[in-house]
């Protein structure tokens, strides 16, 4: 099988491009000789993917964090619907979130994520489409992976890689540290929530995950009863409330233990539809795509029953 690597040098602070004599050693040991691409800008490993599937890649490996992942299963899925070409998504997670592969239970280690990657067989996992507003103004859509969000989410996105920190102190500290901090500069927004053919629901939220995986945010699991291949989407609502407690109750998310809390709602669907309610820019949500935030809402989520092959 002809092997393809997606490679974000800046990943990790750098630091999956500093070891990766170690990794390509490591990945020539298990798949033998594979096609190398480097990306040098965001949006890069999307293109690079369609490059590599066209090229007749039947595994393409994303190396890098969340965002590289998300765009590598982007491109995959786009080269699939338009070549009929099928190319399993491989990871080697390094990088600010690898939310995804802890959703998986992947070991951290380079050696130990290519030999699991090695030893696994490719299985079907849903997938996700999302189409919003991106910051031009203009209608875009892509694929996700892990989970889409609104709100609060996309504003910690942005001030997670804007900070200058990033790569060099935790992941875990990084993120609930500019969780907190974004929250309290948050101010509550009204949305129209619309599942399926269901009747509309009315909300002034904190935030909305649209979750296919368990975790975001640099290990918060948001959405713990979430399942890769079950053909839809576990929606997690997180209304208005007092802001001190909420942060107070933060630490409850990453156990996945707020399926109770009075603040939040847990619903399930295949389709997902939020809209700003009222003025369109004052309650127009930033979104958030397996954690990088390019643009708002309203925006459609749809399930992909089985869309994608995973190696891991």
């Amino acid at each position: 099988m002809k092997v393809g690597v997606v490679l974000n040098p800046i990943a990790g602070g750098g630091r999956l491009k500093r070891h990766w004599p170690e990794a390509a050693a490591s990945l020539k040991a298990s798949f033998g000789d594979f096609e190398l691409r480097e990306t040098q800008a965001g949006g890069d490993a999307e293109r690079l993917a369609i490059d590599l599937a066209a090229g007749g890649c039947g595994l393409v490996i994303a190396a890098g964090g969340d965002g590289t992942a998300s765009e590598v299963a982007d491109g995959l899925l786009q080269a699939q619907s338009e070549t009929g070409h099928e190319s399993a998504l491989g990871l080697l997670p390094c990088g600010t979130g690898i939310d995804f592969a802890r959703g998986l239970g992947m070991p951290r280690s380079i050696d130990a994520s290519v030999k699991h990657m090695a030893d696994a067989k490719g299985r079907k996992i849903d997938a996700g489409r999302i189409c919003y507003i991106d910051d031009q103004g203009k209608l875009a859509s892509r694929h996700f992976i892990n989970i889409a969000s609104l709100g609060l989410s996309g504003e910690t996105d942005r001030a997670v890689n804007a900070d200058k920190r990033k790569g060099r102190i935790s992941v875990k500290a990084l993120f609930f540290w500019r969780t907190v901090v974004e929250f309290l500069r948050y101010r509550f927004q009204d949305v129209r929530i619309t599942i399926d053919d269901g009747e509309p629901v009315e909300a002034r939220m904190a935030l909305v995950a649209v979750a296919n995986g368990k975790f975001f945010g640099g290990g918060m699991m948001i959405a713990p009863d979430a399942e890769l291949a079950d053909g839809q989407f576990d929606i997690v609502i997180v209304g208005a409330t007092n802001k001190l407690g909420l942060i107070r109750d933060i630490r409850l998310l990453y156990g996945g233990r707020h399926r109770n809390h009075p603040a939040i709602t847990i619903l399930r669907g295949r389709k997902v539809l939020v809209e700003p309610l009222g003025d369109a820019e004052k309650n127009g949500a930033l979104v958030d795509i397996d954690g990088e935030s390019p643009g708002r809402i309203p925006a459609t989520f749809e399930i992909l029953p089985g869309a994608l092959t995973l190696r891991g």
